[in-house]
């Protein structure tokens, strides 16, 4: 069995409310006595789900996954504002909710999001001010202007509405705030909002098998390491080249090789078919292979 500090895949954790995201990764590493990864996303400590960790050779393509769509499950209360925009905060009083919003009136607000908006991070935000969290200086009382991003909202769902609590869906762009979100529907029902749960369901084309902290530390003792995914997978729907041992050997000291029947192309996975993944390369005229990012291989042993 391979050494577990040697191995190079992705982990689908299913974070936990409570912890921070790296907080969670170092509990990982641990767990497998992985020496390099990384995770792809933060979540809040407020938040769960799904938090993709890269181990091994895989953190040289965890790019793949940051840039990934997400989908979120989450819970809106409404007539209150919060400090924080979440549960943390300090909370206001703003709209009184003495019955239940029509439906329709939220179904039109929250459809005013759909498609590409400009959102400000929030100050309670892991983005960094001179090396320094926002989230961090938030806490001292310090407000740094942010300049707004451009973010795509795909789809908004309501999942279940009752008096002051609304429960949607979202499936969004990388780099959209959940909690912005919230805020920005309140603002537009006029009741205020802020999260108070939030749980990620999937990152790109990863929507299932996920795994609890306590689960994965029960397979840490198994033989079995179906838990790990192949690096390839961060790189869903690029197409692959397929390249022979000669070709391989050329590729791994940064030489270019010809492949036949090949159109230009951004990127691709480089595969060969005894060493599975190779990396990512570029297919340029005449169909040259250039490689750009591999994973490590020993030329002695090829």
């Amino acid at each position: 069995m391979e050494c577990l500090s040697d191995i190079s895949g992705i982990i689908l954790l299913n974070k936990p409310v409570g912890i921070s995201s790296n907080k969670a990764l170092q509990k990982v590493k641990r767990i497998f006595s992985i020496k390099k990864a990384g995770h792809t996303g933060s979540l809040d400590p407020m938040a769960s789900g799904m938090l993709p960790i890269c181990c091994g050779e895989a953190t040289k393509f965890s790019q793949f996954l940051l840039n990934a769509e997400k989908k979120y499950l989450a819970k809106i209360k409404l007539g209150e504002n919060s400090t924080t925009g979440d549960t943390e905060g300090i909370k206001t009083k703003i709209f009184n909710l003495t019955s239940s919003l029509d439906h329709n009136l939220i179904k039109n607000v929250l459809n005013n999001f759909i498609g590409k908006i400009e959102q400000k991070p929030p100050m309670y935000s892991a983005i960094k001010y001179n090396g320094q969290p926002l989230y961090k200086l938030a806490r001292q009382g310090i407000d740094i202007p942010r300049a707004s991003r451009c973010v795509e909202i795909y789809s908004i769902n309501i999942l279940k509405y009752s008096m002051d609590i609304l429960e949607i869906d979202v499936h969004c762009s990388k780099g959209t705030y959940i909690r912005t979100l919230a805020e920005d529907i309140g603002q537009y029902l006029g009741t205020g909002a802020y999260l108070s749960e939030l749980h990620r369901t999937e990152v790109g084309h990863f929507k299932d098998n996920m795994y609890l902290l306590h689960e994965l530390e029960n397979m840490s003792n198994m033989m079995s390491q179906n838990y790990i995914l192949p690096i390839e997978n961060a790189l869903y729907g690029i197409n692959s080249v397929e390249i022979d041992n000669v070709a391989l050997k050329k590729i791994i000291f940064g030489q270019t090789v010809v492949i036949k029947n090949s159109t230009p192309e951004k990127i691709v996975k480089i595969m060969n078919c005894n060493y599975g993944f190779i990396g990512i390369g570029v297919v340029l005229e005449k169909g040259i292979l250039s490689p750009k990012r591999l994973r490590k291989f020993d030329p002695v042993n090829l």
